[in-house]
């Protein structure tokens, strides 16, 4: 069984933005949002700089990447216009997702082996200027391989199978992560996890073999409504980061 280390927890923040969205104007700030959850223990903030901008602005990512002192991780799709300003950015790491204008959120893995070619394109002109890749996947293995093939830093494990499963369907779904994993690993690609993570269904997934880092952020925005971000991210530290 490998040495387990401690899990990080990257924050993300884009729902503050769909706060500030529904009315216009800079409330509530996403700045201050940031800062306190790095206050409460997050290791890293994530946002998703989706094609429609629907929540975060491309001056969100350029303002958050001056005041933050912990990576900056841009969710981001392969269209053009997006890994564009990606390149301008340079963020400390990139998650490429799929991404379909009618979803609510992100609704499953990159297909890497069906768009290897363009894949391949946005990772390597992504890593030219300096920024680690990440690819977004099911715990499937031809789609890890793939990312292997394209020389990913990272994959990201879509957790969504698992977190909306119950009983033995979970333990199924938590089977097929903990096998992803091994086989990541095994292939020398770094290993995150997130989507649909919340305060009930994350320590299985962050007591996973060779997991570093779980973003996770709408249960953590749902949660800091009651009792603050700091104090949010903290519950969630607690949960994760010594397993």
């Amino acid at each position: 069984m490998p040495r387990r280390r401690s899990v990080k927890l990257g924050l993300t923040i884009d729902h503050i933005a769909t706060v500030r969205q529904a009315r216009g104007g800079s409330e509530p700030d996403l700045i201050e949002a940031a800062l306190e959850g790095i206050r409460g223990g997050a290791n890293g903030i994530t946002v998703h700089l989706r094609e429609d901008r629907r929540h975060i602005q491309d001056e969100d990512v350029f303002r958050l990447k001056r005041a933050i002192s912990v990576p900056l991780n841009l969710e981001m799709s392969i269209n053009e216009g997006i890994v564009r300003v990606a390149a301008k950015l340079k963020p400390a790491k990139a998650c490429l997702v799929p991404e379909r204008r009618e979803e609510l959120t992100t609704e499953g893995g990159l297909n890497v082996v069906g768009e290897k070619g363009r894949i391949a394109a946005a990772v390597d002109r992504l890593q030219e200027k300096g920024i680690e890749v990440s690819l977004f996947v099911d715990p499937i293995p031809k789609q890890i391989q793939a990312a292997f093939d394209v020389d990913s830093n990272f994959i990201e494990l879509h957790t969504g199978g698992y977190a909306n499963a119950k009983g033995l369907i979970r333990k199924r779904e938590l089977k097929r992560l903990r096998e992803a994993a091994f086989l990541a690993h095994s292939l020398g690609i770094g290993v995150n996890a997130g989507h649909g993570l919340n305060y009930e269904n994350v320590k299985p997934v962050a007591r996973l073999p060779y997991i570093q880092e779980l973003n996770i952020g709408h249960s953590i925005i749902s949660r800091c409504v009651f009792v603050g971000i700091r104090k949010a991210v903290q519950e969630m530290c607690e949960l994760i980061k010594h397993v």
